[in-house]
């Protein structure tokens, strides 16, 4: 019997629409393409965030059993794949190939960092949330540049949708629910990041057909 079905759903829900935005991302643009890639690796940690976040709060709810001590720091794990990829889709957009190659190397050092304190100092969610937090800003900082430069409305959209996320995040730190039981905080705040994501999405089909159009 799930323990909070409202929270294991929505983010259940969450997972099946990120693996439908890394599928349609995939199947754009060209092989090969370090843009393509880190999208696709941002939409899937994430996707694998929910579902292991949503079993947990599901079946493993008490931190005593085996199922919450594995299940939980993988789905921090998934989160800090997620903050690496953004670190990375930023550079794309605003550094030349090589830099942006280089700033992906920084970033995948500092997941492997991250994931030495989430396994063996700290599970908390708010230091997940504190890790996620300026990879966030600078692909806002430069969703708004290719906005600025391109005046097409993908690039809005996807930075609309990450300050949906920093809203989704304050609300269920708030804990705001639509109701106590049977669509809590945690619930709500799915609701608020499955909108975020589709607008994500949106720039991101349209960010991998720029790369590609532009020989990246």
């Amino acid at each position: 019997m799930m323990t909070e079905p409202d929270v294991t759903l929505t983010d259940y829900g969450l997972a099946v629409e990120c693996a439908l935005f890394a599928y349609l991302v995939y199947v754009k643009g060209t092989p090969h393409n370090p843009r393509r890639f880190w999208l696709v690796a941002f939409f899937s940690s994430t996707g694998a965030a929910t579902l292991l976040g949503g079993t947990v709060h599901g079946f493993f709810l008490d931190a005593s059993t085996a199922g919450s001590a594995i299940l939980w720091p993988a789905s921090l794990v998934a989160i800090g794949g997620a903050a690496m990829a953004a670190w990375a889709i930023a550079a794309t957009i605003l550094c030349t190939q090589p830099v942006a190659n280089w700033i992906a190397i920084a970033a995948g050092v500092e997941f492997a960092v991250y994931c030495f304190v989430i396994l063996l100092i700290t599970d908390n969610f708010v230091f997940a949330v504190i890790n996620y937090l300026p990879p966030a800003l600078l692909l806002l900082f430069g969703l708004i540049f290719l906005w600025r430069r391109t005046r097409e409305p993908q690039p809005a959209m996807g930075g609309v949708g990450i300050g949906l996320m920093f809203v989704a995040s304050w609300v269920q730190q708030q804990g705001f629910a639509v109701h106590p039981v049977y669509f809590n905080h945690n619930a709500l705040y799915h609701l608020i990041g499955a909108v975020a994501l589709f607008l994500i999405f949106l720039a991101a089909r349209w960010l991998v057909v720029a790369s590609t159009n532009e020989g990246g």
